[in-house]
């Protein structure tokens, strides 16, 4: 672990960990924004589109043909970014996982109180009468999924034109306030509302570790510009 990381760690005692694309992108997923990321890929929509509410209503079958292609990634394992910040949950240090990732690393690695900020594709339900259902309902389906009684198997994420789940945020928003060392790993700071939250951190020590510069890293007490894994690893 990074030693400037490993001080500030050892000096908390309610520690918050909000996290981007970063943290995963060390597993294998792309992001959306870097060089590579799905933005700078070339589809007939762009990923912004296809990914939203309104794109979702209108064309499904293009919707879950994307969906299934780019943001399920069953192989993706927890990087050491991951194993590291449940660690120091089994210790009592951290106190919540923040995230803007969709993908259910951070309880793969063994996470118990994870926020996630913008749903999971893990979780999915009929729009219809509300029946849950795991990833394998839309991964193994072909075009639309639907239930047994004949609704879309919608996924639990947020997409865009859709509104933050308000009890994700509010419980985001307690963590924040209440932990004396905030930590933000692999993010931009660019996407709101998201982006916003670390506004409510009034504790002693905020840090940053993203590869590139984000606009909050003037107040931070330490920025760390190697990759999250790196930062976290043994």
């Amino acid at each position: 672990m990074n030693k400037d990381l490993k001080a500030v760690i050892e000096k908390g005692k309610s520690i918050v960990f909000f996290g981007g694309a970063g943290v995963s992108t060390e597993s294998g997923i792309p992001d959306f924004r870097s060089v590579d990321g799905l933005y700078s890929q070339k589809y007939d929509y762009p990923p912004e589109t296809i990914l939203s509410h309104s794109f979702y209503r209108a064309r499904p079958l293009e919707f879950f043909r994307f969906y299934r292609d780019k943001l399920l990634c069953p192989w993706a394992k927890p990087n050491a970014a991951h194993f590291a910040l449940a660690r120091l949950e089994a210790e009592g240090k951290l106190k919540a996982v923040i995230t803007q990732n969709i993908d259910g690393l951070h309880q793969a690695a063994g996470s118990k109180n994870v926020l996630e900020l913008h749903g999971s594709v893990l979780r999915n339900h009929c729009e219809r009468c509300g029946r849950f259902y795991g990833v394998e309902a839309v991964a193994e389906s072909e075009g639309i999924p639907r239930c047994e009684c004949g609704g879309i198997i919608k996924p639990d994420v947020v997409l865009y034109e859709e509104g933050l789940d308000s009890d994700t945020v509010s419980r985001s928003v307690a963590a924040i306030r209440a932990a004396d060392v905030l930590i933000v790993g692999g993010t931009s700071l660019s996407v709101y509302p998201a982006a916003g939250l670390i506004d409510y951190f009034r504790g002693g020590e905020l840090v940053l570790i993203n590869k590139t510069a984000t606009p909050a890293d003037a107040r931070a007490a330490l920025v760390i510009r190697d990759p999250i894994g790196q930062a976290f690893g043994d």
